[in-house]
This record gives C-alpha cells, sequence and structure tokens, in this order.
C-alpha cells in the first residue's frame, strides 16, 4: 500500500482537486469580465489527457470518496474560465459540464442528482448493454411474441437516458450542453422519429423504416476507442476535401467526353435482315420500322444474355452474315451501362475508376465503336484510377505519419512523469517493489506507444492500476505458486533427477531440433498430399503417415515434460502451442468413427506453424501483428460496426422488395445468390461491396427496388466503408514498414538448428578432406608451390561475381594484400590491380559492369572519379592490360584469363617490358584488342546496336496469325531476323575480344545479352529444319535484350530487386498462410464442386431430378451424361492455390464461392446454398490471407525502399543520374511562376485592350463560359428533341464565337508576345479546330466529323481551371507530387510495357488459336499483338484473366476441337495448354503486381517526402523563389531596396514558413536588419534573417546562408554596393532614447512653469505626458529621428 499511495500522489507540481462552489463561480464570473477588458496573450489549448472520457491522471492525487461523483473545479487551464466544473466517477472518468444556462443551477439537488447518475459506470454500462441487445433484434424479420414489448422497454430506457441527460448538460447547443455533442443529436432525432412511427402508420416511407436502425451508431460515443477514431476519420475526410473535388473534377470531364465519344452506340445491335417475304411481317410486329425492339431478332452468342453489339467502324465488332447493324433495343445490363446521360456516364465512370468488372465495358464499348478507343479507357483504368488511389493512399498515409508523431511526442512527454515517478518510488518503497514497478514501467515504455498510436491513455494510472491489482492478488498468486510447485515441478528422487537430466540432454540436444524440423516438414508435405480422386494406397499411406508424426508429437511433448517439469514447459508459449497439437491429433484418434467429427481433420494444417518456433521472421511479424491490431482494435470494431450497421439498413430498405420483386431479376423467380432478403445475405452483399465487387448487384438493386435508395446506400457503403479499410491497411503497412531481418537474437530452438547445421558441414568437410589427402600422390614441394600460387591468384585476381556477392570483399581484400606486399603495393592493393607477375588485365568499357549495384561505399570512395581511359602506374601492369582502375558511378574491372602453363612448377613471371618485346604478335594482338574496345564504347555503334535491338524487338509484334497471308512481311522478317542475328553475334564477338571471356561472361547484362544471341540462333535453327521448329516458340525472350540496352531499365530492374529479394523471407511467411488455407480447402471441398449439366440448356440439372453421378451416368439424351467438374476447384493443393489467387484478384471468385455454397458431398450433385455458411472460408480467407499478409509484404517492401533511399541520400532509386538533375530542374520549373511579364503597350486602344482581357472580370467570365459550356452538354441526351439539336448548336457557335473574339483581343494587345505563352497558343488552336469542326461537316458531311466533336474541343478548356495562378492552389498542391514522381513513374511504365511485350508475345505464339469463349473473343484475344496488348492490360488491372484461363483450360475432345482447321495457316486444333496458361498468367500476374506496387509507393512516399519538407524546419528553393515573387510587388523598379515602412507589410504577404502575421515590427525591429541610406533595407538582408529566423543558428543555416550569398553575387553581378549607416534594432534603441529624453524635458518644462498648480493637475498632467510619450513611442517614428539627428 505504501508504493501505491506514493504514486498516487507523485507529481510534478503541486496539484489537487477542488470542490466547485459557488465561490468558485463567482471568481469565474470576474477572471472572465476582466478577460474581456484585457487582452489575452496567453494562447492556451485544451490538455489532450484532460479530456472528456480520458481517466484523470494520477499525478492530480488521489480521489476522496467524498468527491465522487461531485462538481469540481476544473483542473485543465484551458477551461479555468470557461464556465465549466468536472465529475469523476469512480474509474476517475473525467465529466465536463456547463455552470451556465442550463435548466437547473449547478447546484440543484436534482441536476446534481441527475449527474451522478449519468456519470455512474453501470450507467453506461447498462445503455451499452440495452443497445448491444437492441442489435441482436434489429437484423430479424420476425420478432417472438414478446419482441414488441421489448422494443417499447428499450425506447423508455433511450427516453429516460435522454431526460437524465437534459436535465444534467441543460439545452443548448455550445459545447458541453445536451445539443452541443452531435452524438446527442442523433440519439434524440432517433428517439423522436421513434416514437413518432409509434403511433403515426409511416413505416411505408423508406427513410422511416431505417430511423431505428441508426441506433446502431450509438455504440460509437460509448466507447472511447470508437470515438477517437471517429474524430481522426473526420480529421482525415477534412483533408481529403481537396482529393474529393478533384476526383469529382476529373470524373465529370472524363464523363463528358465519354458522352461525346459512345452516347448511343451501345444500342448498335446485329439484327437479322429480313427476306423480302418477311418485310411487312417485320415491319407489322413493330411500331416504328426504324426503332426496332424486338429481342428475337437480334443475333446472340452461345451463352450469353444480351446480343451482340457492333459498331460501323472497321474495328468496330462485325455483324454475321444475314443481319446488319442498327441502332436498336436498350443498353446492355438491364439498359444501366451507358453513355447517353450524365448521369449514366457518370456511374460508368465511377465503376471504371473503382475497377469494378471494367473488362465487359471494355468489350462492350470496342465491339460498338472501335478497337481504337482502347486508348480512353487505358487513361481512365490505368493513369487516372492509379492517381486518384495514389492522391488518396498519400493524404491517408500524411494522417497516419501524424498521428504517428502525436503519439511519439505524448510519449517524451510523459517519459519525466515515469522517472518522477519511479524516483519517489524509490526513495520510500522497498527494493522489491521498485523492481516490480519498474517492470511493469518497461512494459509501457515510450517504443510500444509509438507502435500504437491510438489515443492512448494516461501511462502512470495504468502502472498504478496495474500496481493495484498486483497488491490484491499477491495471495491469490502466492498460494497458485505452492500449488504449482507441489505438483507440477517434479523433483521425487535422485534416479528422477537422473532420468530427467538424461532426457533433457536428449530432447535439447542440437540434432534432435533438426530431427523434429524435418518430421514439421515431411508432415506439411504429407498434408499437401491430400487430393481427390485418392488411391487406397495413398490414403492407407497418408493414414500411416498421421499416426507416426501424432506419435513423434506426442513424444516430444513427454520428453520435454519430464525434461523441463510440467511448470517449466507450460510457461512457455511454443509448448503450450505443441501440446494443443498433440492433443488434438489424440482427440482426432479417439473421434475417428464418431459421425460428424470429420472436421477435426482441419485442424491439422496448425502443424504447419510449428515452424515459426524456428523460424525468426515468422516470430517477428507475428509479433508486429499483434501489436498493431491490439493497438487497432478501436479501428477493427469501427469497421465491424459500419459492415453491421450497412447490412442492417440494407436489410430494410431492400428486403421486402427482392422479394416481391424477384421475377425482375430470374426468370424462375428464385432469389439469386446475392440478395439482401435477410441478414446474413445481406451482410455478404456489403462485404462483396467492400471488396470492390459491387456493379453487378447494384443492377438486381435498381431493378427491384428502384434508383432512389440503392445509388445512395451504395455510394455510402463504397465511400465511408473503403475510407475505414484503407485507413486500417495504411496503419499496418505503418507498423510493418519498421520491420527489421532478424540478426543475432535467437531463441534456443534456431541456435540448435545451426549448430546442428555447423556440425555436419564440420564432419562432411573432414570427410572430403579425409578423402582427398588419401589419393593425393604428389610431392610436398610441388604441393607448396602450388598452393603459393593458388594463393597469390585468388590474391590478385578477384572476379565481378565475388564483388556483387558480398558487401564487405574490399576490406577482406585489403587485409589479405597487406600479406602480399612483395608481389602488389599499396596502391595495387586498394585499387584492385593484379599484380603483372601473375596475370595480364584489360578493362570493360563504361558502362557495360553489373558492378554498379553495390552500395558499398567505401569502395566507391576509393575508386576514384576517373573515366576507363585514365592511365595507371607503368609498374602495376603489363603493356596487354589497359586497365581502367578508377571506378565511377558506370564503371568495371576484369581480368584476362590466367596462363595455364606452369614451367618447372612455377608459374612464369614477366616485366611488361618483357611482355611487349617477346614477340610482335603480342603487339598486333594488344592493338587488335584496343581497336576492338574502341568500337564497342563508341558512342555511335551503342546507338546503332539500340536502334537495331528496338527493330529486332519490333518485328516480333507482326508474326501473328495473319503472318502466312502477308508473303512479302513474312519473307522481310526472315531476312531481318538473319541480319539481326548476324550484328549481334559480332558485337558479342568484338566484345569478346575486347574484355576476354572471363570479364565478358561475369557481368550480368552481358550474359543476357548472349543469352539473347543463342536465342536468335536457336529461332534460325527452328527455321531450318522442321523438327527443330518448337525452338521457335523462344524468340519472345528477344525483347530481354531491351533491358540492357537501356539505363532508364537497368535503374528499375536493380531497384525492383533491392526493394523486393529482401522480402522473399516474408514472402514464404505469406506462402505458408495460402498453404494452410489451400489444405484446409482440399478437406472442405474436395471432389465436392462435380454437377451434372443439361447439354441442351447449359444449366445444371435441379437435385430432384439427380442427386448424385450414378443417377446422372444413368441419364441418357444420346448418350450418358458426363459428371463435370468445375475448371476452378479444390481437389488438389495446387488448384487450391490457383483457386485461391483468383479470390484474391477477385477475378471468379464470385463462382468458386457459389460452388462452395452449393456443394453438398463427395459424388453428390449440388444443391442451391445448401452449405451457405462455407463463405464464412472465404471471408477468413480474405481477411487472414490476404488483407494481413498483403499490409505485411508491402511495409516490408516500404521498409527496404526507404533503406536503399537512405543509402543513396535520400533521392529516387528508381531514376537515372541524368534524371535526379531533371528532377531539381522540374522542380523549379513548377514552383516557377508560368505567367511571363507583358508590357503594358503605349497605344491608347491596345492599352485600353490590353487592360481589358488581363483584368481579373474578364478572365472570370470566360471560365464561366467554359463551365457553361461544359453545363450543355451534360443536359443532353441520347434521344434529345430536335429543338434541343437546334439550341446546343447556336450554343456552340456563339461559344466558339466568344473565343475566336477573345483570341483576336488578346493578339491585339499582346502582339506577337502572344505566342510566347504556352496557354495562349492552347487558346488559338481551340478556336482553329473548333472553326474548323463547324464548317468541315459542311463539305464531308455530319457522318464523318460529328457535332460532338467541337462540343469535346471547347471542352479541352475547362483544362484551365488546373492552371497554375488561376485554378484553387489545391488542385496545383495535389498534382505537384505526381508531376514529381513522373520521371520514376515513366521508367517503371517502360518496364511494365516491356514485361507485357514480352508475355503478348509469348501469347501469340502459344493461345492464338484458342477457341474464343468465356474471356476470348473477337476483341480479347491473342490472335494479333494489338489484341495480346489488350489482354495483357486487363491482367494487369486485375480485371477478367479468370476467364481467359478458362478458355484456356479447354484442352479435352469435350471442350475443342484438336484436329480444327484454321484458315490460311498450317495450325490445327482449338485448344489450350492449361499447364502452360496457368504458368502463364500466375508469373505475370507477380510480376505486374510488384512493379505495380513500387509504383504507388513512389507516388505515395512523394507526398510524405512533401509534407515532411514543410513541417522540417527547412527552406528550399521553392520558398526563395515564391519571396523573390512577391519582392517584385514591392519592388517593381527592380532596386533591390524597400523602405523600412514596407518592411511589415512584406513579411505578412510572404508564404509559410517565412510568413510573419502581423503584429510583427517588434520581431522585425528585433531581427537587427542593417539599413542604408534613406531607410532602405536590401532584399538579401530580409531573406537571411529570415531565413536563420525559420531554419536557426547550426551548421545547416551557415551553408545555407553562404550558398545564398554565393547565387546572389552570381546573379547580381552588377549589384549596387552600399554601406549600412545603422540597423532596425539600433534605430528602435535611438528612438526610445529619444523618447525618454522628450519626456525628462517636459517634465522639467512642467515642473518649472506649473509650481504652484493642484496635485490633480499634475495627475492630468503626468496622464498627458505618458499618452504624449506613448504616442510619440509607437506613431511619431519620422520626429523622433529628426530629433536624434539634432542630437
Amino acid at each position: 500500500m505504501v508504493a501505491s499511495t506514493k504514486l498516487e500522489m507523485a507529481s510534478p507540481e503541486p496539484k489537487g482537486l477542488v470542490p466547485f462552489t459557488r465561490e468558485s463561480l463567482e471568481l469565474m464570473k470576474q477572471h472572465i469580465a476582466k478577460k474581456h477588458n484585457e487582452e489575452q496573450r496567453e494562447d492556451l489549448k485544451p490538455n489532450t489527457d484532460l479530456e472528456v472520457g480520458k481517466e484523470l491522471p494520477f499525478v492530480y492525487g488521489n480521489l476522496p470518496q467524498g468527491m465522487v461523483s461531485e462538481p469540481l473545479e476544473d483542473v485543465d487551464p484551458y477551461y479555468k474560465n470557461k464556465n465549466t466544473f468536472i465529475v469523476l466517477n469512480k474509474k476517475r472518468t473525467i465529466f465536463r459540464f456547463s455552470a451556465t444556462w442550463c435548466t437547473f443551477s449547478p447546484f440543484s439537488l436534482t441536476r446534481r442528482t441527475t449527474i451522478k447518475i449519468l456519470v455512474h459506470p453501470f450507467f453506461r454500462l447498462f445503455i451499452l448493454i440495452s443497445v448491444l441487445i437492441d442489435c441482436i433484434f434489429m437484423p430479424m424479420t420476425e420478432l417472438p411474441k414478446w419482441g414488441p414489448a421489448l422494443q417499447n422497454t428499450l425506447l423508455g430506457i433511450y427516453t429516460f437516458e435522454i431526460l437524465i441527460k437534459l436535465i444534467a448538460r441543460g439545452i443548448w447547443v455550445e459545447p458541453f450542453y445536451f445539443f452541443g455533442d452531435p452524438w446527442n443529436w442523433l440519439d434524440f432525432s432517433v428517439t423522436l422519429f421513434e416514437h413518432v412511427t409509434r403511433y403515426l402508420p409511416l413505416n411505408f416511407i423508406p427513410i422511416f423504416r431505417i430511423t431505428r436502425n441508426l441506433r446502431i451508431l450509438k455504440i460509437i460515443p460509448l466507447n472511447q476507442g470508437l470515438k477517437s477514431f471517429v474524430g481522426i476519420l473526420t480529421h482525415c475526410l477534412k483533408k481529403l476535401t481537396g482529393v474529393i473535388i478533384l476526383t469529382l473534377f476529373f470524373l465529370s470531364v472524363f464523363s463528358l467526353i465519354g458522352m461525346g465519344l459512345f452516347m448511343g452506340n451501345l444500342k448498335h445491335k446485329c439484327l437479322r435482315w429480313p427476306q423480302e417475304n418477311e418485310t411487312v411481317t417485320l415491319h407489322n410486329r413493330t411500331e416504328n420500322p426504324y426503332y426496332i425492339r424486338e429481342t428475337e431478332n437480334f443475333y446472340y452468342l452461345e451463352g450469353e444474355i444480351y446480343a451482340l453489339l457492333c459498331g460501323n467502324r472497321t474495328d468496330a465488332g462485325q455483324c454475321p452474315e444475314g443481319y446488319v447493324c442498327v441502332k436498336a433495343g436498350t443498353n446492355p445490363d438491364y439498359g444501366f451501362t451507358n453513355f447517353d446521360s450524365f448521369g449514366w456516364a457518370l456511374l460508368a465512370l465511377f465503376r471504371l475508376m473503382t475497377q469494378d468488372y471494367p473488362e465487359a465495358l471494355y468489350h462492350q464499348i470496342l465491339y460498338a465503336s472501335g478497337k481504337v478507343y482502347m486508348i480512353f479507357f487505358v487513361v481512365i483504368s490505368f493513369w487516372f484510377a492509379f492517381y486518384i488511389a495514389s492522391l488518396f493512399l498519400g493524404i491517408l498515409a500524411m494522417s497516419c505519419e501524424e498521428e504517428k508523431q502525436k503519439a511519439a511526442e505524448k510519449a517524451e512527454k510523459t517519459e519525466p512523469q515515469f522517472q518522477q515517478t519511479l524516483k519517489e518510488l524509490q526513495e520510500g518503497d522497498k527494493a522489491a517493489e521498485t523492481k516490480t514497478t519498474q517492470i511493469e514501467m518497461k512494459k509501457r515504455s515510450p517504443t510500444s506507444m509509438i507502435t500504437s498510436f491510438n489515443m492512448l491513455d494516461d501511462s502512470t494510472a495504468t502502472v498504478r492500476h496495474e500496481e493495484e491489482l498486483k497488491k490484491s492478488r499477491k495471495r491469490h498468486q502466492l498460494c497458485l505458486y505452492r500449488f504449482a510447485k507441489t505438483l507440477l515441478i517434479w523433483n521425487c528422487s535422485p534416479c528422477w533427477l537422473k532420468l530427467k537430466e538424461f532426457i533433457h540432454m536428449i530432447i535439447m540436444d542440437p540434432f534432435t531440433d533438426l530431427v523434429l524440423t524435418i518430421c514439421i516438414i515431411l508432415n506439411v508435405c504429407f498434408l499437401a498430399l491430400e487430393c481427390y480422386p485418392m488411391s487406397e494406397e495413398t490414403t492407407s499411406v497418408l493414414s500411416i503417415g498421421n499416426l507416426i508424426f501424432i506419435g513423434i508429437f506426442t513424444a516430444e511433448m513427454i520428453l520435454k515434460i519430464i525434461a523441463m517439469h510440467p511448470y517449466g514447459y507450460f510457461q512457455v508459449g511454443w509448448n503450450i502451442f505443441d501440446s494443443l497439437i498433440v492433443f488434438h491429433g489424440l482427440a482426432e484418434l479417439y473421434l475417428a468413427n464418431v459421425p460428424g467429427m470429420a472436421f477435426l481433420k482441419i485442424f491439422r494444417v496448425l502443424r504447419i506453424f510449428k515452424l515459426g518456433k524456428y523460424w525468426p521472421t515468422f516470430r517477428i511479424l507475428m509479433l508486429i501483428l499483434s501489436n498493431s491490431l491490439v493497438a487497432l482494435k478501436g479501428l477493427v470494431l469501427l469497421l465491424f460496426t459500419f459492415m453491421f450497421f450497412s447490412a442492417v439498413v440494407g436489410l430494410k430498405l431492400f428486403g421486402r422488395s427482392y422479394k416481391e420483386c424477384v421475377c425482375n431479376i430470374d426468370k424462375d423467380c428464385q432469389l439469386p445468390h446475392w440478395h439482401m432478403h435477410d441478414f446474413f445475405h445481406s451482410f455478404l452483399n456489403v462485404l462483396r461491396i467492400l471488396c470492390g465487387e459491387w456493379i453487378e448487384t447494384l443492377w438486381d438493386c435498381l431493378k427491384v427496388a428502384g434508383q432512389f435508395g440503392c445509388l445512395p446506400f451504395y455510394m455510402m457503403v463504397i465511400l465511408i466503408g473503403n475510407l475505414l479499410i484503407i485507413y486500417l491497411f495504411l496503419a499496418l503497412v505503418s507498423s510493418f514498414s519498421s520491420y527489421k531481418a532478424p540478426t543475432t537474437e535467437e531463441n534456443g530452438e534456431e541456435q540448435n538448428l545451426q549448430s546442428a547445421m555447423a556440425r555436419i558441414k564440420k564432419g562432411i568437410n573432414y570427410v572430403f578432406l579425409k578423402i582427398s589427402c588419401k589419393k593425393q600422390n604428389i610431392s610436398k614441394e610441388t604441393m607448396d608451390i602450388v598452393n603459393n600460387v593458388y594463393v597469390r591468384e585468388n590474391i590478385s585476381d578477384p572476379t565481378l561475381s565475388d564483388l556483387s556477392n558480398t558487401q564487405d570483399f574490399f576490406k577482406d581484400k585489403e587485409k589479405s594484400s597487406g600479406t602480399e606486399k612483395n608481389t602488389m603495393t599499396g596502391n595495387e592493393s586498394q585499387s584492385l590491380i593484379p599484380s603483372p607477375s601473375v596475370s595480364e588485365t584489360v578493362p570493360i568499357a563504361s558502362g557495360e559492369s553489373d558492378i554498379e549495384n553495390l552500395d558499398n561505399k567505401e569502395f566507391q570512395s576509393k575508386s576514384g572519379d576517373g573515366s576507363s581511359k585514365e592511365k595507371v602506374k607503368q609498374s602495376s601492369s603489363s603493356e596487354c592490360s589497359t586497365v581502367d582502375i578508377a571506378i565511377s558511378e558506370e564503371e568495371t574491372v576484369c581480368e584476362r584469363e590466367k596462363p595455364k602453363q606452369l614451367k618447372n612448377g612455377y608459374r612464369r613471371r614477366s616485366s611488361p617490358g618483357q611482355i611487349s618485346g617477346e614477340s610482335k604478335k603480342g603487339r598486333i594482338w594488344q592493338n587488335i584488342r584496343k581497336t576492338c574496345r574502341k568500337i564497342v564504347e563508341n558512342g555511335c555503334f551503342k546507338c546503332f546496336i539500340g536502334l537495331v535491338t528496338l527493330l529486332s524487338t519490333g518485328a516480333l509484334a507482326f508474326e501473328d496469325i495473319y503472318i502466312d497471308q502477308r508473303k512479302t512481311i513474312k519473307i522481310l522478317l526472315e531476312y531481318a531476323d538473319m541480319i539481326f542475328t548476324y550484328i549481334f553475334i559480332l558485337e558479342m564477338l568484338l566484345k569478346w575480344m575486347a574484355y576476354g571471356f572471363k570479364a565478358y561472361f561475369t557481368d550480368s547484362w552481358y550474359k543476357l545479352d548472349f543469352m539473347v544471341v543463342i536465342v536468335f540462333c536457336l529461332s534460325l535453327i527452328g527455321k531450318s529444319r522442321e523438327e527443330f521448329k518448337p525452338l521457335i516458340s523462344v524468340k519472345f525472350l528477344r525483347a530481354l535484350r531491351v533491358l540492357s540496352q537501356f539505363e532508364r531499365m537497368k535503374v528499375v530492374v536493380r531497384a525492383l530487386i533491392k526493394t523486393t529479394l529482401p522480402a522473399l523471407n516474408v514472402f514464404l511467411v505469406c506462402l505458408m498462410i495460402w498453404l494452410a488455407f489451400s489444405i484446409i480447402g482440399v478437406y472442405l471441398f474436395a471432389g465436392t464442386f462435380y454437377e451434372c449439366i443439361d447439354p441442351t440448356s447449359g444449366e445444371r440439372f435441379p437435385i430432384s431430378e439427380v442427386m448424385n453421378k450414378s443417377q446422372c451416368e444413368s441419364l441418357v439424351f444420346n448418350e450418358s451424361m458426363q459428371w463435370e467438374n468445375a475448371k476452378l476447384n479444390f481437389d488438389n493443393v495446387g488448384n487450391g492455390f490457383l483457386s485461391l489467387l483468383q479470390v484474391a484478384t477477385f477475378n471468379g471468385w464470385i463462382t468458386i464461392m457459389n460452388s462452395a455454397v452449393d456443394s453438398t458431398g463427395v459424388n453428390k450433385q449440388p444443391n442451391f446454398e445448401d452449405n451457405i455458411y462455407m463463405s464464412c472460408y472465404f471471408i477468413s480467407f480474405i481477411v487472414i490471407g490476404l488483407f494481413l499478409p498483403l499490409s505485411m509484404l508491402i511495409g516490408v517492401i516500404i521498409a527496404n525502399f526507404n533503406k536503399h533511399k537512405i543509402k543513396q541520400g535520400g533521392s529516387n532509386i528508381f531514376i537515372t543520374v541524368k534524371q535526379k538533375r531533371q528532377y531539381h530542374a522540374l522542380r523549379g520549373l513548377l514552383h516557377e511562376d508560368s505567367q511571363k511579364i507583358i508590357r503594358r503597350p503605349r497605344n491608347k486602344f491596345q492599352r485600353f485592350m490590353f487592360d481589358l482581357v488581363t483584368s481579373q472580370v474578364f478572365n472570370v467570365f470566360i471560365m464561366v463560359l467554359i463551365c457553361f459550356q461544359a453545363m450543355t452538354i451534360m443536359i443532353q441526351s441520347d434521344e434529345q428533341s430536335s429543338e434541343m439539336d437546334t439550341a446546343l448548336y447556336w450554343i456552340t457557335l456563339f461559344l466558339v464565337m466568344v473565343y475566336t473574339g477573345e483570341c483576336v483581343l488578346k493578339l491585339i494587345s499582346f502582339r506577337c508576345n502572344y505566342f510566347t505563352m504556352g496557354w495562349n497558343i492552347f487558346d488559338f488552336m481551340v478556336v482553329i479546330f473548333s472553326i474548323t469542326g463547324l464548317f468541315l461537316p459542311l463539305m464531308v458531311g455530319y457522318y464523318l466529323v460529328p457535332p460532338s466533336v467541337v462540343q469535346l474541343i471547347l471542352l479541352s478548356r475547362i483544362i484551365h481551371i488546373l492552371r497554375p495562378g488561376k485554378g484553387p492552389k489545391v488542385f496545383r498542391d495535389l498534382l505537384l507530387p505526381l508531376m514529381l514522381s513522373f520521371p520514376a513513374l515513366l521508367n517503371i511504365s517502360l518496364l511494365i510495357f516491356l514485361v507485357m511485350f514480352v508475355y503478348a508475345i509469348f501469347g501469340m505464339y502459344n493461345f492464338a488459336y484458342v477457341k474464343k469463349e468465356f474471356g476470348i473473343n473477337d476483341v480479347a484475344n491473342f490472335e494479333t499483338f494489338g489484341s495480346s496488348m489488350l489482354c495483357l492490360f486487363q491482367v494487369t488491372i486485375f480485371a477478367g484473366w479468370d476467364g481467359m484461363l478458362n478458355a484456356i483450360f479447354n484442352s479435352k475432345w469435350s471442350d475443342c476441337d484438336p484436329d480444327k482447321i484454321n484458315p490460311g495457316t498450317q495450325v490445327r486444333g482449338d485448344c489450350g495448354n492449361p499447364f502452360v496458361g496457368i504458368i502463364y498468367f500466375v508469373s505475370y500476374i507477380f510480376i505486374s503486381w510488384m512493379i505495380i506496387v513500387n509504383m504507388y509507393i513512389i507516388a505515395v512516399m512523394e507526398f510524405l517526402n512533401i509534407a515532411s519538407k514543410k513541417k522540417a524546419k527547412t527552406l528550399s528553393e521553392d520558398d526563395f523563389k515564391k519571396f523573390f515573387q512577391v519582392w517584385k510587388r514591392f519592388d517593381p523598379d527592380r532596386t533591390q531596396y524597400i523602405d523600412s515602412s514596407k518592411l511589415s507589410d512584406l513579411a505578412a504577404a510572404l508564404d509559410p514558413p517565412l510568413f510573419m502575421a502581423k503584429p510583427n515590427k517588434g520581431q522585425l525591429i528585433a531581427m537587427d536588419l542593417p539599413m542604408a541610406a534613406g531607410d532602405r533595407i536590401h532584399c538579401l538582408d530580409i531573406l537571411l534573417a529570415l531565413t536563420k529566423r525559420v531554419m536557426g543558428t547550426d551548421v545547416r543555416m551557415e551553408k545555407v546562408i553562404s550558398e545564398m550569398e554565393s547565387g546572389f553575387a552570381l546573379a547580381n553581378p552588377f549589384k549596387i554596393t552600399y554601406e549600412p549607416i545603422t540597423t532596425t534594432l539600433k534605430r528602435k534603441q535611438e528612438a526610445v532614447s529619444a523618447t525618454i529624453i522628450q519626456r525628462a524635458y517636459k517634465n522639467y518644462r512642467l515642473r518649472r512653469n506649473d509650481k504652484n498648480t493642484s496635485d490633480i493637475h499634475m495627475i492630468d498632467d503626468d496622464k498627458e505626458v505618458q499618452a504624449t510619450t506613448e504616442n510619440a513611442y509607437f506613431d511619431k517614428a519620422e520626429e523622433k529621428l529628426t530629433i536624434q539627428s539634432q542630437i
């Protein structure tokens, strides 16, 4: 008790709790009245530790029993004069109330009673239980008989709560009143509406139907964690305001463009062209012969429910024979997918932005309009969606970082309190109690607080609370310890102890852990062998293996219990986990024959995670994950609350409609899998929406419930739900971004494994050494000679692979070279030049080596910055050597192969002169190599090779399925292949001659070039002989040569390797989680996806007709029905992985999930939703197998990105050195004022025009016209009247005339300066094209040039809103990060394009003739290069690849025809190759995902970089440019000086961080600025003073000042010199001195002239003197200066 008492009273300063009395209220009013008369100098802020709902810190002392639930004076200084008081309950929770404007006085007995009820913990608990009970009954569609009574009771409880709050808090809308809290508004409104609906029948109105469901949100204010996260997310929404506005702007613009391009096109269908005898009949069946609505006359593809779309362009979809393309019928997808009006176009663009089922919209538009419009979708789906997602991620990531910094700052503030509390405890407590407190303090260390950046309570309170708990449970723990010591620690007899020691020695031996690890791995392999169908032998082997492994794990547990005692065994967490696995295995064996217990088999997968005991990466990741989830538990609960609320609202809004209008969406009037008729399906539907699959369920909702309720509901779920998910995801990523690979901290099991492996290696080496020693038959002297030569070779001849594989090579090399000083000089050892007595060396050309991948700064510093042509000492190399050892950024070093001959047992040694003089051949060979080197290093030769590489790569795109029909192109390509092959072989030979074989083959890029040459040769061999024809298929690898030819590609590849390869260990952890889910899937669904299909309708037989496989095969329709399996299933672990990949990419996962839900059993016919709760498996995988591992992986990639970025000095690792310079230039360009100064003309008319076009009113007028023109497009529709067309034509003509007039006026006023500005050139081109678009249709017809073209041209002027200086500043701030990251994004985009190119060529070679069905059709296929790129683009954004893979799965006779004749080619068949298809798509998905993730990382990190620079006390070049832009306004004549009177206005006009708000005269005077004659101040002096104010006085400041002065001197070489005569501070001191002299002189005159004046007059005179002095002090600066000059 002593410790806890001292802990309670520990306080850094004396603080106490004072009761709130009437005197306190009067004193508070006096303070408030006094503050109104005085200017408040202190800028206090509320203390975050004393907010409402938090516990009072224990530094404020103990809470006496008499002060519980009683009004107390507010302890927060901010509220001292706010008419507030606080009330504390037993848990010390703070409640704050207002002391005025209440229904009752603060001292009223009624109000005090209600306050006591309100603050009591049981009252809040009672309300929470009531809300939870209400939430349980809300999802019920049919309540029990006592349900209404329960609802009335709950309503009475809520009404009572509101009355209590109204009396306790008072009726007003200010803070701490009842209506001052938004949650009270919500509570009051819901209760009021519920009372109204009880007595008035308004349930038919949807808004009244869901009002009661808002009660679910009442959980948020009842939980402080939820409320805190709601506040954080609200703050995030404020920051996202600009992003939301920009997103709406872009969506609107692209929607208008889509309307102009595709309006009405999706109604184009293939109509059967009637014969002569059918014309009358067809016309009679339709009211309008020009607008056909008869669906039976349209052409339908097999299995499609919508008619085939077509277009009139050559690249659009074409109709089959007998059909014509007409505009008829309705739009696809129930008529909801179209661009016929602005609303539907906006919905389509929002769908593309969220990437929901975009492949269907692509295909529809490309069929109806032409493949050329794929450019539109590439811009929307890739760049626009990427940019918007980057904006949201960047802003939310900034918010996460801010919360993290707040937690860190709070931790720093609470650390002194920790230390002081500990000090006081140590003074008065015993050593044992102090030690206990320290342990608890360490558990609450600042590090953990930084990790959990949520709103934490005061840490001292936690320490004290845990201390009290320990004290109260001390006796119980002592009893438990005695019990455990008696029964769980076995020290019975000496024999037992000896047995225990023996078993401990065995079980703790390193080889035992190694054997156990091998057993775990084997058990995992046995688990992965489960499949369907499985033979009896395999089943028997697996069951026996299971028994063996259970026995091994049981023996391990028993032996460890014996060795460690039960008490010690169960103290280790992993041992508890092992024991659970053993108990599960034994229980499974015991209950094997009990029906319904087969599900226990699923828990075998837990054995996989036994590997975590020996895997440090797994343990670290799990520890970070657990800490993060604990810190974010409030956010997780908030997300679940929102999902529950959305599911209940969806049920109440649309549940009845789905039942009543189900025939609108299903011809059999049966509810689909996805609906909202019951709560579980509604919850699944909400989950599907949050996963990004919402458009199809929205169509169903629109059909059954209409647009009024569905669109707002779906938008709410999408926007709010994704905000919660993204914030949670970023919070987890932020936690994992601090991940560090495990180093030396290892547990016993890991050390045992390493020790066992070391012993095995040692034994193997010993055995090999013995064997080699027995086989040696040479003399000892010869061995010594050879060993010496070998050592010297190793010292002097390092290979590039060695350099690339070790970071410490140069340090080791330097040490080893010190021992060989007789053969190598110090210079040589440092620069790695081998001795000429050992070998001869030649260099690799600059830029051709892979050594630049090294991050060894020591090596770079030693290497110098020379080029490959620098000279070296003649004594260090032979004359045949042209080694360039000075290593620059693109350097490389290698050596020629060593002589292989030994003379008399020694290597022949020779000097450079001897080698050059030995023979003439040596000099010829040297000249040849030098010549080859000059050739390959020549810039023209490199450009030529690069051009040839691009040509050879581009030639691959022409080899499509039509190549046999284009004989000329085919012949040209064959000759080109031969020429390319010879050129690359010649290049390779030249490099061999120049660098030697060893140098060539130690460079990674040269190895790639060599592989490409081999590919060229193989393709030529394949063309020459028929049996080698399959070798032609490797030609796609030719494109990889582009990687080695362009530095941008190299940089990106290196950066990707640096960021992703270190994450391989984490990737294996994620793979282990997927393996567990795949095995569970095999246990649950193996053999259950089979079904019996009706061949006539293509649908599944109902279970009433076919119940199992035998009944299906007994049905006879010309032949027995086939028992077909789903293409994606869980019959084995491999198929399970593929199915989980589709679920992870949300492609085809609905089909897989529906099959699982309908499954009934092995060899049984599926039944609709017979196994509905199997959807929980997929929900668990999405959360545990996708969301969490993805956050781990991306967090680790970000950690690697930041690590390598720091190594490169903070620069982007995805750009080249040249681009880094361009980056800084681009940054400066973006901050420069693009508005060039144009002088006002002298001509009066031109001057008037100039003033007109440059006025703000004129610019606003033009912007209004631009927005008006956009609105005219918005009101258009597909079937508008002719009057609307005429009105729109005249509006367009008027706008063209206005824009033309604007152009003419600017040409008159600006003259030739008009074309010096890019924006004017853009406006001029818009006018020219608009006029052309108006008159061109009159000449060529409206069919070629539709009227919408002119409208779109005029609409392009809306980009002026984004113009810097004209549009909103927030748009510029949001566009800046994208522009700055553009070079890196461009490099990565080039790599993506290259990867797409390679895979497109591979797809053309392997899948060109695959049968067109599922995802492969006339638009998306692999027949041509363009179509292949379209397919790869879809896969890049994870859209539609499941359909393509399903088409490639057609490899059986029942699905395809292997002998089908393909016209125009010799290739037969239309079957696919499933194995190749799986490898193709899976590999491309992983590669593209890795690249795209790094793209997002670059964009988001640029956001964080800009935000960190704004917060840091640093100044950039942009800030200086902004300063000089403001300076121009105050110094228009560019004299570099301003008057001192303008200084205050200048400082107030600057942008942060140089900005100084008024009043700022005192701060400016204190800067002591030099002043020249005339009270003028130089601009550089002002800038230096402001810079020093921002950055302080440190080393960085001195460097910045020196750079500024030198830069200013260079920019202003003819600067006017001046001599400062004073400073602002001296001038102020002089003014004050003059004021004092004036006051003394006036007092002297007053005393002399008015000796007989009364005291009252003297007081008046003193006041007058004081007033005069103050006026002279503050206002009359000129008079003071005059007096001072006279003195």
